[in-house]
């Protein structure tokens, strides 16, 4: 037995315990825990959950399980529906973990089911017999109040926790192995305040493993920290892949609109439409020769990429990527690039009396249309599952040829454009786009010949090749 506390009695088994029998018959059940206790006890499961090894320990067969505890809190507006860019802290957790793999997320605590807003991905329970329920599997507890990312969750799933122990950071996670949780902890309401449960856990599972040291775990304390966690979260949609323009012009611009955008029911597929629509609307005012008409052609074709970066940010931000949003978006894209250049090619045949700008813009048709159509062959059309569909032109080791690819394919090219209808000269980028467009088009074949010919190359689950200016948003 623990030592007593005043409210607090704690029992906890471990594998290698000597008072322990080995348990033998998977009927049987622990003594049930009374009010104002915390047990931690190995107990029975079932096959499908754990199976018996060689000289009776037990093999954990589940995936992580989130525990999310939803103490009383000071302000009492902060707890696990607390919404933060248009989404509850518990359902941003819960969506977080099921991307990394976690087999459930619980939200543990007296007022538990009478929150303002339920969610069909979180589990909530009012103690802890909710969760022994469940049987063996590594426990990450954690806050309600805590801000979820998937970095720090794939961290505490995979971290390496003692056997038989816990690891955690004081105050914000604690990670308890599967054979000390075993069936799961069980406890009073007073369960469900973490300091509580890192006591107990300290006092007989001894001090916890230091393996989350490097995790970057934020915890509201107040509403003070609301700003800061929108700050982290909307800097955590620039991408590393972003061109120059696309960095410090169109990103701090989209994730503005991103923001305001995660508190409405606006969806990422009618972003993509509605971007869609602006790019295809900004093609007519490429047939005049007038530079008033082509720069608003052009500033029309910025805001459609503008726009067109936050259904990704959308997406990413509220946990709705999908293979469908993503196929949407990539050929919204390539039919605005076939509408530009096919009316950039019919006011410069127009202006110049003459049928040669015509030849370029099926050039250039061809090469984007081309490279279009082969990725979606190649690639697309194999692809299943959450997450971004085109990061790379690599469909395994990213190589010289690859990186020159994805240098090319980002959309800065847009501010050239804009550059040149200043003067109503925007028709002079047909001329390189029927150059690039083809060039590109027979890189990619290059690339995917000489990935082809690499020894255990598998394109489809290694990669996605993306056609120029085609890489995700």
């Amino acid at each position: 037995m623990a030592r007593r506390r005043p409210s607090l009695r704690v029992n906890v088994t471990r594998p290698d315990d000597p008072d322990i029998a080995p348990v033998s018959d998977a009927r049987a059940r622990p003594e049930p825990c009374r009010a104002g206790r915390i047990l931690l006890c190995l107990a029975p499961m079932s096959d499908s959950i754990a199976a018996r090894q060689p000289g009776g320990a037990w093999r954990a067969e589940g995936a992580p399980i989130l525990v999310l505890l939803d103490a009383p809190a000071e302000p009492a507006s902060l707890h696990g529906d607390t919404r933060l860019l248009g989404l509850t802290l518990a359902r941003r957790a819960a969506l977080a973990a099921r991307r990394v793999g976690y087999a459930k997320t619980i939200v543990l605590g007296a007022g538990a089911g009478g929150h303002r807003e339920p969610a069909a991905e979180v589990e909530r329970v009012r103690d802890w017999d909710g969760v022994a329920r469940h049987g063996r599997h590594r426990l990450v507890v954690a806050p309600a109040r805590v801000v979820a990312d998937t970095a720090w969750l794939a961290a505490a799933a995979a971290a390496a926790v003692p056997h038989g122990g816990w690891a955690g950071l004081p105050g914000r996670i604690a990670v308890i192995d599967a054979q000390a949780s075993a069936a799961g902890l069980a406890s009073a309401a007073e369960g469900a305040e973490l300091g509580a449960l890192e006591r107990a856990l300290g006092e007989r599972l001894g001090a916890p493993g230091n393996d989350l040291g490097g995790a970057d775990i934020l915890v509201l304390r107040d509403e003070g920290d609301l700003p800061p966690a929108r700050r982290r979260l909307l800097r955590a949609l620039a991408k590393d892949s972003d061109g120059f323009m696309a960095r410090h012009v169109e990103r701090p611009i989209s994730i503005a609109l991103s923001r305001w955008l995660a508190e409405t029911r606006i969806t990422p597929n009618q972003i993509t439409v509605t971007s869609g629509a602006i790019g295809v609307a900004a093609a007519p005012f490429f047939l005049a020769a007038s530079p008033l008409w082509q720069t608003v052609g052009a500033l029309l074709f910025l805001a459609h990429s503008i726009i067109d970066g936050c259904d990704g940010e959308l997406a990413r931000l509220k946990f709705q990527e999908s293979r469908w949003g993503g196929v949407l978006d990539f050929w919204a894209d390539n039919v605005v690039h076939l509408a530009i250049f096919s009316c950039m090619a019919v006011g410069w045949a127009q202006a110049e009396n003459a049928a040669w700008p015509l030849v370029l813009g099926v050039m250039a048709i061809i090469g984007a249309g081309g490279s279009a159509g082969f990725v979606h062959w190649r690639l697309l059309r194999g692809k299943s599952g959450e997450g971004p569909l085109f990061t790379t032109v690599a469909a395994g080791r990213r190589e010289t040829l690859a990186r020159v690819l994805d240098g090319a394919g980002r959309r800065d090219f847009i501010y050239l454009v804009l550059a040149l209808a200043l003067f109503g000269k925007s028709s002079w980028f047909l001329a390189l786009a029927a150059v690039g467009a083809p060039l590109y088009l027979l890189l990619l074949l290059v690339l995917a010949v000489r990935e082809g010919l690499r020894p255990g190359s598998s394109p489809a689950a290694k990669g996605t090749v993306a056609p120029p200016a085609a890489l995700e948003t």
